[in-house]
């Protein structure tokens, strides 16, 4: 049965939403309320008349607005990728037809878009931390990037912008395990660029730099330590070539040379 809308007034608490009264044989008596997009939409006045279908299809698309308001809030803050806007309407109990249409629109007015997002979000990890390529594309991916698209954005990243930074990590590194032998200080440093997704080239390249600036002095240290913490374990049990086969085996699995292993074990004589 048709209604009219005896009255319309501003919510106190959201300047852009608006109370729909109507009246009814028994007096006024409120309706529903509408977000002034939706208002204009349907020219909502005091006079107009509405019917069941009209007041149903005006509370479904309000309910889309909202949801569509929540998803501008979101975004509000910084670029979002498809997934991360569906996820949070999810989140946020949104039916999921209308997180269907809500991301159409999005996309539309220019909002939402993958590429661009990738693009952004990549240049950003790149000047802001220490993180390489691979390891970014692997976070595009998971945030529903498609690979084809994550692989493009990444591109940015330049050979030197990589060596720069994985040859930054490679120092720090170094500096915090003088003790370990070089090729074990090596190995980790391989595992840890890896770990922060630079490329086998860059990787390559920047451990064959550090290769070069060895420092011997630094690896005979280092080799005497744990020489001698091998020495104070073993020998309480062990004697003579027994004892110098335990300290010999241990040093070479700690990846020191047996150039130096030899040394040292001349030393011990």
């Amino acid at each position: 049965m048709p209604t009219k809308i005896s009255r319309i007034t501003t919510q106190k608490k959201s300047k852009q939403r608006y109370n729909i009264y109507l009246a009814e044989a028994t007096g006024e008596t409120y309706g529903f309320s509408v977000d002034e997009a939706i208002l204009l939409e349907f020219g909502l006045r005091k006079g107009l008349e509405l019917d069941d279908a009209t007041v149903n299809d005006l509370i479904r698309k309000d309910t889309i607005q909202k949801s569509y308001l929540l998803a501008i809030n979101y975004l509000s803050y910084r670029m979002r990728s498809m997934k991360e806007i569906h996820d949070y309407l999810r989140q946020k109990e949104v039916e999921p037809e209308h997180i269907d249409n809500i991301i159409e629109r999005l996309t539309n007015e220019g909002l939402l878009n993958d590429k661009e997002f990738a693009k952004a979000f990549t240049s950003t990890r790149m000047n802001t931390n220490s993180k390489g390529p691979l390891l970014v594309k692997r976070e595009l991916i998971e945030k529903g990037i498609p690979q084809a698209v994550a692989q493009s954005a990444i591109t940015i990243y330049s050979y030197e912008t990589q060596f720069e930074k994985a040859m930054k990590w490679a120092t720090k590194k170094l500096g915090s395990s003088k003790k370990d032998s070089f090729q074990k200080q090596l190995q980790q440093l391989r595992l840890t660029l890896m770990q922060k997704g630079f490329t086998p080239d860059v990787i390559t390249d920047v451990l064959m730099t550090i290769q070069d600036e060895k420092d011997d002095t630094s690896e005979w240290e280092a080799l005497q330590h744990h020489g001698e913490k091998l020495l104070r374990k073993h020998e309480n049990k062990k004697a003579g070539y027994e004892l110098k086969m335990k300290v010999k085996e241990g040093l070479y699995r700690k990846g020191f040379s047996m150039e130096l292993i030899s040394k040292f074990i001349d030393e011990m004589e």
